[in-house]
């Protein structure tokens, strides 16, 4: 891989647009004579695909030779009788992804195994829809095939159905994930767009004509009726620099004014991003700035833009969480962690993401950088909780980490080190210090030629494993916008949870090596969780993991290749 020329697309995993909506939605347009699924038998989901709207618009941005246009038709899995529930697992790197369907009728709970070879990572479920896109003269000018994430944004088709998900949001894009748990409940429906960033969909303003369907291979494993809605779609073109007030609007080859200029549908400032639709900081979780997830545009235009987030009732996943709060004081009496406390166990995966750059903000103009992206993970059985104190005045807190029974009931706390202010862009908030460390090694793997330590918000970005006894399917604090406490805070309280790890992009001040005189060769990117030893945890010895790269080129023109790990092959 040579120098990052342009930046990686905006990234928000599986986890498509869509809000909760509590009445069916009526079929658009299916096709004639799509028949009836057959009955489904007791524990069986009965699923359906429908679309919400006849007609959706869909806005197109444009700015320096880049663009987006979430590609969201408003089309929808309902599901009824039962939920539909994956269970998918590797038992390691060496090993094939597999997904097991379970069913459950009443007290009673049966597996299906899924043909073996479907699935090669945890994005969902690969080619299950079919999309075919005419213009307005009846030509085909589109035809896509795209993966379905059960946990989608969703909402209840009826009262009666069960008033939250209890099924985790999203599905995992993280290349070194072990498991996952995807469903929706029954009564449920769940939003079948998927929006990918590295091959995203493009179309000019007009107006077009889109037929869904689910591919065959899943009507005939699920038992799904070969429905086909159609939906009317009118692509609207913004353009940047209009100028004060907002960029250009089209609509039909028409100009009528915005104020949305440089902004996206959630709210991000979106000038100088390079194409593909990301700027210099928004990887995968790679900003602070959170990225909700957007409202389905059939839905907006049904006028249900009101009925966003959690409430009596409904959910929908759009909830950003307000930070946690520490406990009220500094805790007291002798510290201790009793022998049967249970401990978090925190692992480290290998480094992915890997290229190289000419740095990022503070690095010095003119240099080689090797930027990776890093993740430590919590395998429980318990959560890490940090706290952290500050003295008025003071740059540092004081850390504590605590530990609680299988009741919740607090038994024990230890110092920690610390927690110190990040001022960097890209940051600018409390980190615990000694979460992680960095090491370019040697082809011995002993020789360190490049060092670095990083201190973590820490925050769930990632879920890893949600298959582990004790995972939380519904971390709490899931952005760094909120995650990690604000310049002014007098105490923060830092949890990664059982399941879930943190990522730090390779996008992120700090998160590279300086290899402008390092000699082209064989390298290791080492990656240590708890490098001090200051955590307590169930074992440290799956602490450390290893990257191999080749370096090549030359100065100003470096290359880096990365082999595949096992059967991982992310760069």
């Amino acid at each position: 891989m040579t120098r990052l020329q342009h930046r990686k697309g905006l990234k928000r995993g599986a986890f498509a647009a869509g809000a909760a909506f509590t009445v069916v939605a009526a079929v658009a347009g299916s096709a004639p004579g799509a028949g009836a699924a057959p009955a489904s038998p007791a524990g069986t989901p009965k699923l359906k695909l429908i679309a919400a709207s006849k007609a959706v618009t869909i806005d197109r941005y444009e700015w320096d030779g880049g663009f987006q246009l979430d590609f969201d038709l408003g089309t929808y899995l309902t599901v009824d009788n039962a939920p539909l529930e994956f269970k998918t697992t590797r038992k390691s790197y060496k090993d094939p992804i597999v997904v097991q369907q379970i069913l459950r009728n009443g007290s009673k709970v049966t597996t299906k195994k899924l043909p073996a070879g479907l699935v090669k990572d945890f994005r969902g479920l690969p080619g299950f829809l079919e999309i075919s896109v005419k213009n307005s003269a009846g030509v085909e000018v589109k035809k896509i095939k795209s993966n379905f994430c059960p946990n989608n944004a969703a909402g209840r088709l009826r009262p009666n159905a069960p008033a939250t998900s209890h099924y985790p949001e999203g599905c995992s894009t993280n290349p070194f994930t072990l498991g996952s748990v995807w469903g929706v409940e029954k009564g449920w429906a769940a939003n079948t767009t998927t929006q990918d960033y590295d091959n995203p969909v493009d179309l000019p303003a007009g107006e077009y004509t889109a037929k869904v369907s689910i591919a065959k291979k899943y009507r005939d494993l699920f038992g799904i009726a070969n429905d086909q809605p159609t939906v009317k779609v009118t692509v609207r073109q913004y353009s940047g620099g209009g100028g004060e007030g907002g960029a250009g609007l089209t609509r039909g080859g028409s100009a009528m004014s915005h104020g949305m200029a440089g902004m996206d549908h959630s709210g991000m400032d979106m000038s100088g991003m390079d194409k593909g639709g990301a700027g210099h900081h928004y990887g995968p979780r790679g900003a602070d700035a959170p990225v909700p997830s957007a409202l389905s545009h059939a839905l907006e235009d049904r006028g249900l833009a009101g009925h966003l987030g959690d409430g009596t009732g409904h959910t929908d996943g759009s909830r950003i969480a307000p930070a946690l709060k520490a406990n009220t004081k500094r805790p007291t009496g002798r510290a201790a962690v009793p022998a049967n406390a249970p401990k978090p166990d925190l692992r480290s995966l290998p480094a992915w993401d890997i290229a190289v750059t000419d740095g990022e903000d503070g690095d010095v103009a003119g240099k080689d950088y090797l930027a990776f992206s890093a993740n430590v993970w919590n395998a429980g059985p318990a959560p890490l909780v940090v706290d952290g104190f500050r003295k008025p005045g003071a740059d540092l807190m004081d850390s504590y980490q605590y530990f609680y029974d299988a009741k919740g009931k607090q038994i024990g706390y230890t110092p920690a080190g610390t927690m110190e202010w990040d001022p960097r862009v890209g940051h600018e908030h409390w980190h615990f210090t000694d979460f992680a460390s960095y090491r370019l090694l040697a082809a011995d793997k002993h020789e360190i030629v490049k060092s670095g330590k990083e201190a973590f918000c820490l925050a769930n970005t990632d879920a890893i494993d949600y298959t582990v006894k004790n995972a939380n399917w519904h971390p709490y604090n899931t952005d760094l916008s909120t995650a990690c406490g604000a310049q002014n805070s007098i105490s923060v309280r830092e949890v990664l949870d059982v399941g879930s790890g943190d990522t730090y992009t390779q996008y992120r001040p700090g998160q590279s090596f300086d290899i402008t005189d390092l000699p082209n060769g064989t390298y290791y990117i080492q990656v240590i969780a708890n490098p001090a030893n200051r955590l307590k945890e169930m074992s440290t010895k799956n602490n450390i993991s290893y990257r191999k790269v080749v370096l090549g080129g030359t100065p100003g023109a470096r290359t880096v290749k990365v082999p595949p790990y096992d059967l991982i092959n992310a760069p």
